[in-house]
C-alpha cells in the first residue's frame, strides 16, 4: 500500500513519507515556473512576500522544524538559538537563504534539501521526543504534519503568484486535516478544506478565516 492509500478506518498519520511525497510534488510543479517568473517581484498569492522569498521562506519552515527535533533532548521552552534575520523590511524572518546567483533552479534545491532534512528526522525520531513550537509541543508526526501543511498551502500561494497549477493529492490534505485540525469541518473535500483552515478560502456555512492556528498535541484518545 503506497503512503497516500487510505486506511480502512480513516486517512491514516502522517508519515514521513507524505511529506516526502509533498516536497518533491512542489518541487516538480514550481520547476515549471519559467526563469523570468522569479525575478520580477511578483507576489506569492495573498502574501505580503514575492515568490522567491516565499519558497526561502517554506525551506526555512522545513528546516526549522528539523533542528527543533535534532537535539537528544529539544528545548521545549524556545527554539534551536539559530540566527534569524530578514533581508528587507516585511521580508521573512529565515535561518535559510538560497545565493541568487544560483537561479531558480538552486533556490529549488534549497527548498528540497531542507524537505529532506525534515523527512529524515521524522523517520529517525523516537517516538517519545517533544520538540518545541508556538503552538504546542510536537512529536514527529506534529513535525511531519507542519511541515506538510507549509508545503500543501504555500505551494498554493506560489502557484497563484506564478500562474501554475497545484492540486495536491486529497489524502495528503485528509490525514493532515485529521491530525492538525481536529475541528475542521467534515462536510467538504480535503484539500478546500485545508485552503480554509489555513486562512485561504471560504466554505459553504464557514466564512474565511482571519486568524488559525493548528494543534499539534495528539488526539485524547494517544
Amino acid at each position: 500500500m503506497s503512503s497516500s492509500s487510505p486506511a480502512p478506518d480513516g486517512p491514516g498519520p502522517v508519515t514521513a513519507d507524505d511529506l516526502d511525497e509533498a516536497v518533491q510534488l512542489a518541487v516538480a510543479t514550481l520547476r515549471k515556473a519559467p526563469a523570468s517568473a522569479w525575478e520580477d517581484g511578483r507576489a506569492a498569492g495573498s502574501l505580503e512576500w514575492d515568490c522567491w522569498e516565499t519558497v526561502e521562506h517554506l525551506a526555512d519552515d522545513l528546516f526549522a522544524y528539523a533542528v527543533q527535533l535534532g537535539l537528544r533532548t529539544p528545548p521545549l521552552d524556545r527554539e534551536v538559538p539559530f540566527l534569524w534575520e530578514r533581508r528587507r523590511p516585511g521580508g521573512p524572518a529565515n535561518a535559510v537563504h538560497a545565493d541568487r546567483t544560483a537561479g531558480p533552479a538552486g533556490l529549488l534545491q534549497v527548498l528540497e534539501a531542507s524537505g529532506a532534512l525534515l523527512v529524515s528526522m521524522v523517520r529517525t525520531t523516537p517516538p517519545g521526543v517533544r520538540a518545541y513550537h508556538g503552538f504546542g509541543a510536537a512529536d514527529a508526526e506534529a513535525s511531519a504534519g507542519m511541515g506538510l501543511v507549509e508545503v500543501l498551502v504555500h505551494t498554493y500561494d506560489l502557484a497563484e503568484g506564478l500562474g501554475l497549477e497545484w492540486t495536491p493529492p486529497p489524502t495528503l490534505c485528509a490525514r493532515v486535516l485529521t491530525r492538525l485540525f481536529p475541528d475542521a469541518p467534515t462536510s467538504a473535500d480535503p484539500w478546500p478544506t485545508l485552503l480554509w483552515a489555513t486562512g485561504r478560502a471560504e466554505l459553504p456555512g464557514h466564512p474565511r478565516r482571519v486568524s488559525w492556528r493548528w494543534q499539534n498535541e495528539p488526539p485524547a484518545n494517544e
